[in-house]
């Protein structure tokens, strides 16, 4: 999701949710702690240099039980990082305490924002050996033109 996408759902919105992928909810009285812009300047493992630029959100919660933060309130946060750090029309991933910090890109099911969980990859499969994937098939799906047949001599 980019940035504009959240801000016309917002714009709408009656309240802010957040949930994982597996339907656990983040509780309610989250906080975004921070909102940003993470660049990342990397080589991947063949050799190709590449860069990343994605608008971050952090959600934390604390023992503030009575916090929750409105639609207008997270739009004016984002209003002013735009402002402040000229922040573009980004994709967004979110930051979010698990087991550690878990990255997580961010959809809308019509009522909550979801974290997505993101996964890593080699972005250089060509250069790293890396073998692609056979294409399963069914035997049935085999032609039958040509094939053996009990009795038929062939085995």
């Amino acid at each position: 999701m980019k940035l504009s996408e959240i801000k016309t759902m917002l714009a709408t919105a009656e309240t802010v949710n957040f949930i994982l992928e597996d339907g656990t909810s983040v509780p309610e009285h989250f906080h975004v702690t921070e909102i940003g812009v993470v660049s990342k300047h990397f080589i991947d493992c063949g050799g190709t240099v590449r860069t990343e630029k994605k608008a971050n959100f952090q959600l934390w919660d604390a023992n503030d039980f009575e916090h929750r933060l409105k639609p207008g309130k997270l739009l004016n946060i984002i209003g002013l990082s735009e402002k402040v750090l000229g922040m573009e029309d980004l994709e967004i991933e979110v930051e979010y305490q698990s087991d550690t910090i878990g990255k997580y890109g961010l959809d809308f099911n019509g009522k909550d924002f979801v974290l997505i969980n993101t996964q890593t990859a080699c972005l250089a499969k060509d250069a790293c050996g890396i073998p692609t994937e056979k294409q399963k098939i069914n035997l049935v799906q085999l032609p039958t033109a040509n094939a053996c047949t009990p009795g038929g001599g062939c085995c």
